[in-house]
């Protein structure tokens, strides 16, 4: 199982293997306080892309695209992915954004639950 939070939400045992998947690191969170298991800044969208998208929402389905076109050319790192699931059972990919609806982590997980 997969689930996505917020890296400013105070983490819980429930969240099982912490992956924090946005490439730059999160304002104001101190690295002991994230309690991040790993950082996965290669699965996160482009910096181009990312700029681009600019969490903009009238931009998310140009992004939503792009970001999945992206990602079915990070097959290494999907399997990653998959193998601490089924390592862990449950896996949390945590993000930054201030929109819970339109991120990185709600494409990779929606992606991850489709491939």
């Amino acid at each position: 199982m997969i689930k996505i939070k917020r890296i400013y939400e105070e983490p819980i045992e429930t969240d099982g293997f912490r992956i924090l998947v946005d490439r730059l690191w999160p304002r104001g969170i101190k690295k002991d306080r994230a309690k991040i298991d790993l950082w996965l800044k290669e699965i996160a969208p482009s910096d181009k892309l990312r700029k681009r998208f600019s969490h903009k929402d009238e931009k998310w389905e140009e992004f939503e695209i792009k970001y999945k076109e992206d990602l079915r050319n990070k097959k290494e790192l999907i399997e990653k992915i998959k193998e601490l699931e089924k390592k862990y059972k449950t896996l949390t990919f945590l993000f930054s954004a201030k929109n819970i609806k339109h991120n990185n982590a709600v494409v990779l997980l929606e992606f991850m639950e489709n491939n």
